[in-house]
């Protein structure tokens, strides 16, 4: 079948940086074609290239589309040519509706004023298109994250789209909604519709993938018939090495009580009602407990009252290391020995315009003060050992972080949490929009911490990663403990049961 979309030979450089090297790259119709890639591997610089984020004449080699070369100089001159590009962070207006956000810009109209009684036609229209039963005129603001994505995709077909590009389009995306999405493209793709479609999950990839391509340093490294592959070939093509266990824990005997909370009462704010009801558990040194359940269970709102940023206390005790914790502020908490690393790291994690040495020393820097002067040989000393140890890809502590890759400023924000010289560490999502092999990276460092002593607390969405990293996990359902269980009885059906507020088990 000829290519809908060919990419041969391209080569972009920034200065002192060649992002992509001799890439080629080929789609056809109907095709869904899995774009795979640790971060920096030059995926999202072919997206920017592909869209016209990065101008024609700017790179070497060519595209073409449908045979044709294409010199894409604009985002309208690859929308001309039917490309859309759906990224992981939403562009969408929250104070319209969803027919103002599908036609913004392009509205019908009548003279010069709006045709709104065809635009909302035209909006239900397309809405159907991807199975969408809500009404037209609701702000988009009102939706949940799921349904934000599907009139982003509504909106790239209401434009006659041949080629959907989408850039991690599940990283914040619930069970149910993943799966609605990847039914979707699957009918998109059985009426002709070819999707790129680039993700880390890589069980998504090999169910919805007709090929898969793999990028390494800039370069492509193989392009496989999904059905005819396995993930570990693909993962050692991202990596370059074999990885024998993707969760590698190293088991550790327990030791005493780091963090004990008993009967944990908590509203979002006062006079409200609770959000989470008689929680308790415990978690000791050298071990990990993962905390999983359903979006919406409230394991981010746990670990965000318990490190004082987030709810008010109706009832319940936490003992830190043998102290009450009352925790009014993450000061107090940081205080304690308790370290959050947040499931947001842009929003709550990191300074993007600031190097990675102040963010490093950010939560310690008063540890590294000499009467009122902080002292930057010791500040410098202390990041640079952080910096080291955590193996941060960046050329120097001065490298701004927003110009790091997601693992990378994944490892500035543990390092920043780590500088506190914590006893607990909570970690919420922590390989979350990372690649395999930065997951590898976290893992290992988890296995570092229970192996000093240090009692880890890990949120994870995903079962594969808490059945694999945990010690023992404790399933959220609706703010209320629905299980607590060991390794051993950790099967997927038990913590899927848990979760949903089905029998549940504990231990």
């Amino acid at each position: 079948m000829p290519a809908l979309l060919e990419a041969r030979a391209i080569t972009k450089r920034f200065p002192g940086v060649t992002a992509l090297r001799d890439v080629s790259f080929d789609l056809v119709p109907g095709e869904i074609h899995a774009l795979c890639g640790e971060n920096g591997a030059g995926k999202s610089t072919l997206i920017k290239l592909l869209s016209g984020l990065h101008a024609h004449g700017s790179y070497a080699g060519e595209f073409s589309v449908e045979g044709h070369v294409a010199q894409f100089r604009s985002i309208a001159d690859a929308q001309q040519a039917g490309i859309a590009v759906i990224y992981q962070e939403l562009a969408m207006v929250p104070e319209l509706t969803i027919a103002e956000n599908l036609f913004l810009g392009c509205e019908p109209r009548r003279g010069l004023l709006i045709n709104w009684e065809k635009l909302y036609t035209d909006a239900r229209t397309v809405l159907a298109k991807v199975g969408l039963d809500i009404a037209a005129d609701t702000p988009v603001g009102r939706l949940g994250v799921g349904q934000q994505q599907l009139v982003e995709i509504a909106k790239a077909l209401s434009k006659h789209t041949r080629i959907l590009i989408l850039d991690e389009p599940t990283a914040a995306l619930a069970e149910r909604e993943v799966d609605t999405l990847l039914a979707l493209l699957r009918d998109l793709r059985a009426h002709g519709i070819a999707c790129i479609y680039i993700s880390h999950k890589l069980d998504e990839v090999f169910a919805v993938a007709d090929r898969i391509t793999v990028l390494r340093d800039g370069a492509t490294i193989s392009t496989r018939i999904a059905s005819a592959t396995s993930k570990n070939a693909v993962i050692h093509d991202m990596v370059g090495r074999e990885i024998t266990d993707l969760f590698p824990r190293t088991a550790h005997h327990p030791g005493e009580i780091l963090l004990r909370v008993t009967g944990l009462n908590v509203a979002p704010e006062a006079g409200a009602a609770a959000r989470l009801y008689n929680v308790s558990f415990d978690v000791r040194a050298g071990e990990v407990l993962g905390i999983g359940g359903l979006m919406g269970a409230g394991r981010t709102e746990l670990l965000m009252h318990l490190f004082g940023a987030w709810g008010v206390r109706l009832g319940g005790e936490v003992n830190l290391c043998g102290k009450n914790l009352d925790a009014a502020s993450p000061v107090e908490a940081l205080a304690g020995g308790l370290a959050l690393v947040s499931e947001d790291r842009k929003r709550y994690g990191l300074v993007l315009e600031r190097d990675i040495g102040f963010n490093l020393s950010l939560s310690s820097i008063t540890r590294m003060r000499r009467g009122l002067l902080v002292d930057e040989e010791t500040e410098v000393h202390t990041n640079q050992k952080f910096f080291t140890s955590l193996r941060v890809k960046a050329p120097s502590l001065e490298t701004v972080v927003g110009k790091l890759s997601g693992g990378n400023q994944q490892k500035v924000v543990i390092g920043k949490a780590l500088m506190t010289e914590p006893h607990v560490v909570f970690l919420d999502e922590p390989t979350r929009g990372i690649d395999v092999g930065a997951k590898i990276e976290v893992y290992e460092l988890i296995n570092r911490l229970t192996g000093e002593g240090k009692a880890v607390v890990l949120v994870s969405s995903e079962l594969p990663e808490l059945m694999g990293m945990s010690d023992r996990i404790l399933m959220l359902h609706d703010g209320e403990v629905g299980g607590i269980f060991s390794k051993t009885e950790a099967t997927q059906e038990a913590l899927l049961h848990a979760a949903m507020g089905r029998n549940p088990a504990s231990v």
